[in-house]
């Protein structure tokens, strides 16, 4: 009797020490998403670790070994079966990811459990979605892939008529040119002065190339002043010209070791390029000034395609994000672009 006794008090404060561990933990995490502090999310991961190991301890403690290893594997397999029931259901192997940039504000947030559904079928579901889609012949496509350096082309201002003085934002009187992306450092600041004026081609640039691009100027929100840009607002694809539609699909694409920019990418369909019965997608993020392709990605094709948005809920994706290091903001959370 004295051993239940002297045990009740113990429980009672392992979960008293428990409930304070994860009171911490979402105090923390809701710290984190206003504030995007990299201390912050290391401090979050270091408290997970401190809450596993406790909770494992104390299970050990009051269960013994055996029953905590079953207890540890029944729960792996009910989340294992729930990941296979939502593969099956939602015809896609990979049904739930996380919205990891501000790139598709203010339609999705940084943090943003999403829910995605496979596409069994593109031509129905680019049809269903009034998506456009494009023939495109195998020796233009082929042609389109030789000269892809040539294709990573979108529009910037620039100042007092030297083409060697890009500017961030667009300012009255000031002139728009052509440049080229994969010649600029992209990661770079755009406005300082430099060797910029090389990565400049003449309009004629686009004449040979399978996807021209047209260009608009449109205004963004920065820490809430309005800004003025330029933006890509059309294509044009074998005399086809297509204005960007913010009713379309958002998709899900896994990218290619050549491209600038990997991961799983969450943007907005803009069209689609039918080559044979393949098609390869053009995307671009509603926050973004150009297409992933003008950004020096190659338009994935169908198969790269994880399955397009059904769904989400806010912030329940920033635990994914902070335990799998993705502790630095994205700069890009402090604007959105006015358009559409």
């Amino acid at each position: 009797m004295n051993g239940k006794r002297a045990a009740r008090p113990v429980r009672k404060q392992n979960n008293m020490m428990l409930w304070i561990l994860y009171a911490a933990l979402v105090a923390l995490i809701l710290i984190y998403v206003l504030h995007n502090s990299a201390v912050l999310g290391v401090a979050v991961v270091i408290l997970i670790v401190v809450i596993l190991f406790v909770e494992f301890r104390y299970s050990v403690r009051e269960e013994g070994v055996r029953k905590t290893v079953i207890d540890v594997a029944l729960a792996l397999a009910a989340v294992a079966a729930l990941w296979i029931v939502l593969i099956v259901v939602l015809q896609t192997s990979s049904p739930i990811d996380v919205v990891s940039s501000c790139s598709m504000l203010p339609v999705l947030q940084r943090g943003e459990m999403v829910f995605l559904h496979g596409i069994p079928n593109m031509t129905s579901f680019l049809r269903t979605h009034g998506i456009p889609a494009v023939n495109v012949s195998s020796a233009a496509f082929s042609a389109f892939l030789s000269n892809i350096s040539g294709e990573f082309l979108a529009y910037y201002p620039y100042e007092n008529g030297n083409v060697g003085r890009i500017t961030t934002y667009y300012y009255s009187g000031e002139q728009v040119g052509l440049y080229n992306l994969k010649c600029l450092d992209i990661n770079s600041e755009l406005g300082q002065p430099g060797n910029d004026g090389r990565c400049y081609v003449p309009q004629s640039a686009q004449r040979g190339n399978l996807i021209k691009y047209n260009y608009g100027i449109g205004n963004v929100s920065i820490n809430g002043t309005i800004y003025q840009e330029v933006y890509t607002s059309s294509i044009t694809i074998a005399n086809t010209t297509i204005a960007e539609n913010y009713s379309n699909p958002i998709v899900i694409y896994r990218t290619n070791a050549s491209d600038a920019f990997t991961g799983d990418i969450i943007h907005r369909i803009y069209a689609a390029m039918r080559v044979g019965g393949i098609y390869y997608i053009l995307t671009k993020g509603d926050n973004n000034q150009v297409l992933d392709l003008q950004a020096l990605n190659y338009p994935p094709s169908q198969s790269n395609i994880v399955g397009y948005y059904i769904g989400g809920v806010p912030y329940l994706g920033y635990l994914r994000l902070i335990v799998s290091g993705s502790f630095v903001p994205d700069p890009q959370c402090n604007q959105v672009a006015l358009r559409g």
